[in-house]
């Protein structure tokens, strides 16, 4: 695309009080005016907030009050309320529970592995769950493995979220018994790994974790050498038969795909049955779903896991915008108000804990935490809103250290932001939250100065036809780094007025960033 005809800000301090200054917020305001009539928002409703903090003063604003799609600038919300509510120091817990069993000193009837909401979970961890049964002096378990989930409701899905989503790692089944895999915790998936066979022959599939879990129904085929990858891995809704289609060339790389699994309590117990068995406990029956016994009374905990504390889980959570993250921390902070573990008790609590924060959420519509539903509504002014009055709370720098990072290239500081506005005067400075999904994007947060001050700022973009307006959001948010008094290079800000479109969903769903 173009580049935009803007012109360099002088650096500035954020507030304007003498007349040049008033002539530099003058050349900010045309500048962002200027930039929101690029192409790439032809159709599009934005809304547009900068405020001063400190002061309260609107540096600029375009139909702030508009109400639009978030995308996973929800995140921000739900983060908020979950360390209002459970607080940054909150760990969830995942037992195993046997029923008391006199006489029986080295079997129990059945096992009970019981979830509560740890969205960090890993094979790992079930491995040292066994481990520590069997060191309990556990060798037999006369029945079976039992998946207990029931901290959560059964509700997998929202009601809105598109069926053609749930195959992929971004739209997977909520559960309060899930596992998470790799360094982003994404819940309740495999990782499916397409090998190449022999030419004309199906190729090799490995279903990672789900082996033994999920079915494969592989129709793929190996071509010959050099010719194009077809290659298809999807899942069929409401089973956990993993598909492979078209062909992969002889001879080339394999091909790697995070993919959802049905019911993913089911895995969890599945996993751990395995490392059961690993650490010579025999386990006679398979694995069923069901609740331990009586409330625990008159059973007991051979073994427990605690997560690491929220405050830390909010990292790989907001850096990587993880759905999954979102909507069990909804789900806990309804356990938490209301004793249920539902969206509609977590949504209640969400919108509760925001209002005890002094937010304005008149405007505000919640249909999930993650911003993947087409039913939440939020405008531009209370996402500043939110974002001004939480940096009264205690957690304020837990939060804030959980936003990616502009230009970072470390994912865990950069986070979805680590491949945008490097080398310009936003980089390492600031620091927000990104939302995007076909029509929506958004980018929100902090601006700080030099010295002392910051700015605050929205950008929601909704309506737009093509790729995600980003290069727009990128170059508002270095005018603003500029104008608080942020310098570049001449050559960096060349870069910075490049406006670019982006894909269609967040970089990190796509395994682009």
């Amino acid at each position: 695309m173009p580049l935009l005809p803007v012109a360099p800000l002088g650096a500035s301090p954020v507030h304007a009080d003498t007349a040049a200054d008033g002539e530099r917020l003058a050349d900010l305001r045309e500048n962002i005016d200027l930039l929101l009539r690029h192409s790439s928002l032809e159709g599009a409703v934005s809304g547009v907030v900068v405020t001063d903090p400190d002061t309260g003063e609107v540096l600029y604003s375009r139909d702030g009050g508009e109400r639009l799609l978030p995308a996973s600038n929800m995140k921000l919300f739900t983060a908020a309320a979950a360390l209002e509510v459970l607080g940054d120091d909150h760990t969830f817990s995942t037992e195993v529970v046997a029923e008391a069993d006199p006489g029986h000193r080295r079997s129990v009837e059945n096992l009970y592995l019981v979830g509560g909401g740890d969205p960090t979970l890993s094979e790992g961890d079930l491995d040292q769950l066994a481990a520590d049964v069997a060191g309990a002096g556990i060798r037999v378990v006369r029945g079976g493995v039992y998946a207990d989930d029931t901290w959560f409701d059964s509700e997998r899905l929202v009601d809105d979220w598109w069926p053609e989503d749930e195959p992929y790692a971004y739209s997977a089944q909520i559960s309060a018994l899930t596992v998470a895999h790799g360094g982003r915790h994404d819940t309740g998936v495999t990782e499916v790994v397409v090998s190449p066979g022999s030419v004309g022959g199906p190729p090799e599939v490995d279903l990672g974790a789900a082996e033994g879990y999920a079915e494969l129904d592989n129709q793929a085929l190996t071509g010959a050498p050099g010719s194009g990858n077809t290659l298809a891995v999807d899942r069929v809704l409401g089973t956990n038969t993993v598909t492979v289609s078209g062909a992969i060339p002889a001879g080339g790389a394999p091909v790697t795909a995070v993919r959802t699994v049905h019911e993913p309590a089911g895995l969890a117990g599945h996993l751990f049955e395995r490392a059961l068995e690993r650490h010579g406990v025999e386990v006679a029956g398979g694995v069923e779903f069901g609740d331990a016994p009586g409330g625990r009374s008159g059973a007991r905990v051979l073994a427990d896991h605690e997560s690491p504390e929220l405050g830390e889980i909010l990292v790989p959570f907001m850096k990587f915008s993880n759905n999954g993250h979102a909507e069990m921390l909804v789900k806990s902070i309804g356990r938490e108000v209301a004793d249920e573990g539902s969206w509609d008790a977590g949504l209640a609590g969400v919108e509760k804990a925001l209002t005890g924060l002094g937010v304005d959420t008149s405007a505000l519509v919640l249909n999930d935490g993650s911003g993947l539903s087409r039913g939440n509504l939020v405008t531009a002014d209370t996402v500043v809103d939110l974002l001004t009055r939480s940096r009264d709370a205690s957690w304020h720098g837990t939060w804030r250290a959980s936003l990616p990072v502009a230009g970072e290239s470390d994912p865990l500081v950069g986070g979805t932001l680590r491949y945008r506005m490097g080398g310009t005067a936003a980089e390492g400075v600031v620091s927000a939250k990104t939302g995007t999904m076909t029509g929506v994007s958004a980018l929100s947060g902090y601006v700080p100065g030099p010295d002392d001050g910051e700015l605050v700022f929205s950008i929601v973009n909704n309506g737009h036809s093509g790729p995600a307006p980003r290069g727009v959001q990128d170059a508002i948010t270095v005018r603003l780094a500029e104008y608080v008094g942020h310098g570049a290079s001449a050559g960096a800000r060349t870069r910075s007025a490049r406006v670019e479109g982006g894909g269609e969903l967040e970089c990190s769903w796509e395994l682009a960033c």
